[in-house]
Parts: structure tokens; sequence; C-alpha cells
């Protein structure tokens, strides 16, 4: 019997249902049960900070914390403050300096800057953070607009809006502004007269398959978590998906190797890289990977064995000349790479590449 460690869904990836990174579910949570609480945002991080613009929290009226916008003497004071804008009922916008002088003191020195908003009326924007929560789960694009009037706070208003619906859109900021968080793909604070606006791009993460959990598979899955890829680890062999070998937030399944990435929820978004303990296995997941739409599909071996798997799966019907030359094989780029570290990073720079460039130079075949 199958041992699917995390459940897949026809339409959506495993890794992002109910993500406990997600504070949005937390916001509509604690909205729905009355609770008193204030959002804690991030407007603006200057030189170094611990924490980068669009850093999230949750602060209740006891003072706990769910979520982070940094840590240390930074996230004490917005508790403090956040309990005082709960009991006022007003949203609050201060400055933090992180300008100590003394590493002795108890204070920063970072020697950056942060400006930060503390919501206690986030719940009445319930609606918004629900329908941006949901785009994420869809897998959808879209911003996160938070709205600050008055410069010490006062009143905010919070919108989600869906990508398809930026042309048209005319308020503050105005459209360009709003949609050229896209191609940054980082937050951005807009400043006007009588308000500023805070513009997050809810961008999913590209979905990276890695077919077999060994040494490869668990350094792939280390490196690709920190540039930016949603990962699932599938492995027929129970020891190969334990959570210990891999980062926090990776989806890990355990079943037949064709079955599964047959089952798997393939999109244009999703990569493959296919790295198991043998050719069969290999070829099990070749076969289910090659009809689907995918940005990328790549498999670990070496150059004859690539040869000789590409005539058989020809010559057997499995794929046609075009289909198999989609395939990146030998897979990652060419830099010499010979300990499995290193092995990795060469894959995990050929997906980058396919990311932001559509395409990637390949090994070389003769």
């Amino acid at each position: 019997m199958d041992d699917c460690l995390t459940p897949i869904r026809p339409s959506i990836h495993p890794s992002i249902l109910r993500q406990p990174g997600d504070i949005h579910h937390v916001i509509v949570e604690l909205a729905d049960r009355g609770e008193a609480f204030a959002v804690a945002l991030v407007l603006k991080a200057e030189e170094s900070t611990p924490a980068a613009a669009g850093a999230k929290a949750v602060v209740t009226a006891d003072g706990a914390i769910r979520g982070t916008i940094g840590g240390g003497s930074v996230e004490a004071e917005a508790q403090r403050r956040a309990v005082e804008a709960i009991a006022a009922g007003r949203p609050i916008v201060y400055d933090f300096a992180l300008d100590g002088e003394d590493a002795g003191d108890s204070g920063p020195i970072c020697g950056g800057a942060m400006r930060i908003l503390l919501d206690p009326t986030a719940a009445g924007h319930r609606d918004a953070y629900a329908a941006a929560a949901a785009a994420r789960q869809r897998r959808e694009r879209g911003v996160l607009l938070t709205t600050v009037i008055g410069s010490d706070g006062g009143r905010t208003a919070v919108e989600f809006l869906p990508e398809s619906a930026l042309l048209a859109f005319r308020g503050f900021p105005g459209a360009e502004a709003t949609r050229s968080v896209f191609t940054s793909e980082e937050p951005r604070l807009f400043a006007g007269e009588q308000a500023e606006a805070f513009v997050e791009p809810l961008i999913p993460r590209p979905v990276l398959l890695i077919v077999g959990g060994g040494h490869v598979g668990q350094a792939v899955a280390a490196q690709a978590s920190l540039v930016g890829f949603e990962v699932t680890v599938l492995d027929d062999r129970p020891e190969f998906t334990r959570p210990e070998l891999f980062p926090d937030d990776t989806a890990r399944c355990c079943g037949p190797i064709g079955q599964e990435v047959a089952a798997f929820p393939f999109a244009a978004d999703t990569y493959a890289v296919i790295v198991t303990r043998g050719h069969v296995h290999d070829a099990e997941a070749l076969a289910a990977c090659l009809r689907r739409p995918a940005a990328y599909v790549g498999m670990i071996g070496s150059r004859r064995k690539v040869a000789l798997m590409r005539d058989e799966f020809i010559s057997s019907g499995r794929a046609t000349a075009e289909e198999f030359a989609r395939v990146y094989a030998p897979i990652g780029l060419d830099v010499g790479a010979a300990t499995v570290p290193e092995i990795a990073a060469s894959i995990v720079a050929q997906l980058v590449a396919v990311r932001r460039k559509g395409a990637a130079p390949r090994m070389p075949t003769t």
C-alpha cells in the first residue's frame, strides 16, 4: 500500500495545503472567532534589518505573537505597541531605528530602519485576507494592497486584486505602479500626499518535484528551497522520505514511482528533477512526466545511459524525438561538478535559468 506522507489532490499542490507560514489564514481564523488582534506589517526596511518589507505577524490582546517581523527588540516593541493599539482600536504607523552604537547595549545595532504598521482593525478586512489566502491556494497571481490614511495611521483599507483586475485599477497608486511589483517580485511602499499604499505581490512559487530522495535529491531539495521553489520529494522507500532529511517546508510522498508521478498535479510552472537510484525507476518517472505540462524535466545519468534510454523510448513509442528533446539529460549545467553538493548546485542553477530565461544551456551529449 502506498504511504503518501502529504496528501495529493488533483488540482492543488500538496505543499501549499494550509501552509503554516500563510499568515493570512491566521488572520481569517482570528477574525472568524471574534478575537481582538492586530496585524503587524513591515512597510519599509532600509539597510540592515532583521526582516524585509512585507514581513507580517499577528499580535493578540495579551501580547502573544504568531508569525514574525524580525524578533528581538523590533518585535518586542511591536508587541507592546500592538497591545496599546488594540486597546485604542486605532491603527498606528511608526518608524523604528536600529542605530545602537554599543554592541554591549541591549538595543539593536544593525544600522537600518523599519517602518511598521500595527492594524487592530484588520478583522474588518477579513474578506481581503481570505481572498489572498484562497488565491495562494489556487496558485493564482494577484496583489494585496494595504492603504494607510494619515501619516501616523488612523485608518486602513485592505483589498486583494487578482492580476486580471489590475489593468482596470484606478485607485492609488495607479495600475502601472501596482503591476510593477510583479517584475521585481518584491513589495513596494508608495507615498502620496494623504496616504501610503503598500503593494504586496502574491506570486505562487514554482513547484519542484524531485523524484528520488537519496543524497542528490536531498541536496537539490535544500538548495532549491533557498531559491524559492516549493519542493515535493517522492521516493518508494520510506527511509528516504524522512522529514529530517529535507527543509521543513518540503512535502514528502512515498509510493510506487511511476504511479505517484502520474498522480502528481503537473502545471506550466512545474519542474521535475529525476534522480532515482537506478535507470529502471528513472525510466518510470520520465515516462510519467513526458506528456505532462511542465516548465522543466531533467534526468540524471551518463551520456551513454541517456542515449540508450532515448533510443528505447522512441523505438517503443513511449516518446517522439521531439518529446524526448524536451528533457534536460544529462541534467545540470556543465560546470565540472564532481561532489554531490556541486551536482545539486549545477541542477538548481539550470532550474533558475529556465525559470528566469525560459531555457538553459544543456550538457553536451557527445
